[in-house]
């Protein structure tokens, strides 16, 4: 008996122990029980447990007998008498009550952890809405069943990954991201590979995209396979990720598969950030790096090992006491918080010499941006290129191109896809961005970001200039909506992808309407959706939006224009091209489905077309006043032009090769901090309105 009483004792303070050592590790609020099973322990929380009581009537007051009552997700149910009385066995943690009674539906109610007699009123409910399960039907403007297009508009409209279950939702909620781009062509088509998205994106026309879903994704609870590079030697495509401590080198003959083998187990270099390069005489060359303290490194590598050959070069660094737009801050305007970061290599090889692209200075700035050095081997020596940064877009819409890749499609026209700025629930909430590149006649290599977010001609047009010249028709409009849950809803026409509106919840039947002010010619709709109120980590496969568009000139009778009741696309960014023009003053986006449990959100919704009205004046009264103590800034103002809604401003290093363009809207002034030192600069004006744009203005000198 002595003996059996020890070992009970025994036991028992092994059980307590373990029981304590659970709580702590789980830091639990109540005790908790460890049952050792045969073969796993069952850890059983220990609760308050107390009955909770009430009754059950209609909207009257009238009993109901056999009302189901239960807690909200929860096993717990019970039915009610004849005199609609109930007892409910509950914890603390029960909290919502959740009743339903034949005809008369669901009824939620709250209670409070000391409340033990709740007594619940059921009152009728509206029917459920039904999804359409019909055929979406086809319009003048657009047929569900051949909705290719040949335009596109930034961002791109790419099933954009949420960022994983870390720390990074957790302040703002849960949001999408997508950065560090770089693109190719394999097979006759286009794969764009982009940071924390667990696969690939794949197009045949740079503007429809449909993503697979890939081997190399290892930690689905974090962020993984971050700023990835790629490159196809004969018929086999090779990938890796940024790392520090190693990752798998991986290859495939058949992405569509999304399997993938190891060619190498393990990267030898710490090469964050990683471009691989494969020339045309057969040697493949990394360049790597992502510091705001140490430069960018080059070296060869092995064709069969994939290890170092030779000495590894620091080959470019970070000069922001002669380079403006590489300083630090939301407009370069930041010397004091952290030094800039220099990072996303990429070569380019054009007419025998090799463009060494490098990001600057912060992805979480509208100022980010690519710059390129230029040298004769892979290897350097480089030379910084007088026009810099060679894509650049602090303007509009759509803010920041910088880390990203340069690749041409299937008939030679180059393009640079880089990192857009979003920065609103994180710093790292990002976008991606397509521009045409191009290299002139002396070698200078420069992306094209005039109108880079209106709509633009994809790679199926072989012409140069890809601005269809459709206009911004949106911007300041009156807009309306069924009901508001946070901010307002003129946010949907600020051209700030920063802000957003939210309607109340996302059932269907919840709309947003546009008033153009006067009929115009709409030839494509971009409606920017924004996450509030989802709740989704990491990719999943059911992620689609469902709505129509409908088009009115009284905002009484209304035409369907766009049936989008059978998507079952992700497009985040989806962007609509009209078969043909709708002459239309109001607009209407009514939703059927918001994915995630969101409410029905938008950032931005965008309408491009003509409206029957002059081109602004040519703007008069250009001014630009370089600061004489720091040549890297520069204040530009001008006059307001008539019917101009905003102004395009080019420079460049040449008077014939003003490549860059600032796009501002609403102001008369801009202070541009992104000059060389050393440098000098010529700049010209445009103004943009709904009935088309003005010529620009004289060259002005620096």
């Amino acid at each position: 008996m002595t003996r059996l009483f020890l070992i009970m004792i025994t036991v028992l303070a092994s059980f307590l122990v373990e029981a304590r050592t659970v709580r702590s590790s789980r830091q639990l609020d109540d005790s908790v029980v460890v049952v050792k099973g045969q073969v796993s322990d069952y850890f059983i929380p220990v609760n308050h447990e107390y009955t909770v009581s009430g009754q059950v009537t209609d909207s009257t007051g009238q009993p109901l007998e056999g009302a189901t009552v239960m807690w909200l997700a929860s096993p717990v149910h019970c039915n009610t008498k004849a005199d609609g009385n109930y007892m409910l066995k509950a914890t603390d943690g029960d909290t919502l009550l959740y009743t339903y009674y034949p005809g008369l539906g669901f009824t939620q109610l709250a209670r409070r952890k000391d409340q033990r007699h709740v007594n619940i009123r059921m009152v009728r409910q509206l029917p459920r809405v039904v999804l359409p399960r019909v055929k979406a039907m086809a319009t003048r403007w657009y047929d569900p069943e051949d909705c290719a297009t040949t335009t596109y508009c930034n961002p791109l409209n790419i099933s954009y990954n949420y960022e994983p279950f870390n720390d990074n939702v957790r302040q703002g909620g849960c949001f999408r991201s997508s950065a560090d781009p770089m693109a190719l062509t394999y097979k006759g088509q286009y794969l764009l590979f982009s940071t924390n998205q667990g696969g690939y994106h794949h197009s045949k026309n740079l503007s429809d995209w449909d993503f697979q879903t890939a081997t190399f994704k290892r930690h689905p609870t974090d962020d993984d396979q971050c700023a990835p590079a790629a490159f196809v030697s004969n018929d086999t495509l090779y990938y890796t990720g940024s790392t520090y401590e190693g990752l798998p080198l991986w290859f495939t003959t058949q992405p569509e598969t999304g399997r993938w083998r190891q060619a190498i187990a393990r990267n030898s270099l710490p090469s964050w950030d990683p471009c691989l390069f494969l020339d045309d005489d057969g040697r493949l060359y990394l360049y790597y790096g992502s510091s705001n303290e140490y430069p960018i490194k080059a070296v060869e590598l092995s064709r069969q090992t994939f290890e170092p050959i030779g000495k590894i070069y620091d080959v470019v660094l970070l000069h922001p006491e002669k380079h403006g737009w590489e300083r630090f801050g939301m407009n370069n305007d930041d010397e004091v918080t952290l030094k800039p970061f220099m990072e996303g290599a990429w070569m380019t090889k054009h007419d025998g010499r090799y463009y060494l692209q490098y990001g600057a200075p912060g992805t979480e700035f509208k100022v980010y941006a690519d710059g390129v050095y230029v040298g004769d081997s892979p290897l350097g020596p480089f030379t910084y290129q007088k026009l810099n940064p060679m894509c650049y877009k602090p303007g509009g819409f759509v803010q920041g191109t910088g880390h990203g890749g340069t690749f041409q499609d299937l008939h030679g026209q180059y393009w640079h896809v880089a990192t857009c700025m979003l920065s609103l629930k994180y710093k790292f909430e990002r976008r991606i961005g397509l521009y045409p590149t191009y290299f002139d006649n002396d070698g200078v290599m420069y992306a094209n970001t005039a109108f880079g977010d209106y709509p633009q001609r994809n790679a199926d047009y072989q012409g140069r200039d890809r601005f269809t010249g459709w206009m911004l028709l949106s911007l300041g409009k009156h807009f309306t909506c069924s009901s508001t849950d946070t901010l307002d809803v003129s946010n949907l026409g600020d051209e700030n992808i920063r802000t957003y509106w939210s309607a109340a919840t996302g059932d269907p039947g919840e709309w947003v309407s546009i008033d153009l002010g006067h009929n115009c010619s709409v030839r494509a709709i971009q409606l920017n959706f924004y996450d509030h109120g989802s709740v989704q980590c990491d990719r999943a496969n059911d992620i689609y939006y469902q709505y129509r568009i409908w088009a009115s000139d009284d905002n009484h009778q209304w035409t369907l224009v766009v049936d989008k009741s059978q998507a079952d696309r992700d497009t985040p960014h989806d962007y609509v091209e009209l078969k043909e023009a709708l002459d239309t003053r109001y607009l209407k986006v009514e939703n059927l489905h918001m994915p995630a449990n969101g409410k029905f959100c938008l950032s931005e919704m965008r309408v491009f077309g003509k409206a029957d009205m002059p081109a602004p004046n040519k703007v008069s009264g250009f001014r630009a006043f370089r600061d004489k103590k720091d040549p890297r800034n520069v204040m530009l103002s001008w006059l307001p032009a008539a019917n101009a809604y905003g102004y395009n401003i080019y420079y460049g290093v040449e008077p014939g090769k003003l490549y860059h363009c600032i796009t501002v809207n609403g102001a008369t002034q801009y202070d541009f901090r992104g000059l060389d030192k050393g440098t000098n600069y010529y700049f010209s004006i445009q103004a943009l309105g709904e009935g088309g744009c003005s010529e620009t203005t004289t060259n002005i000198k620096l």
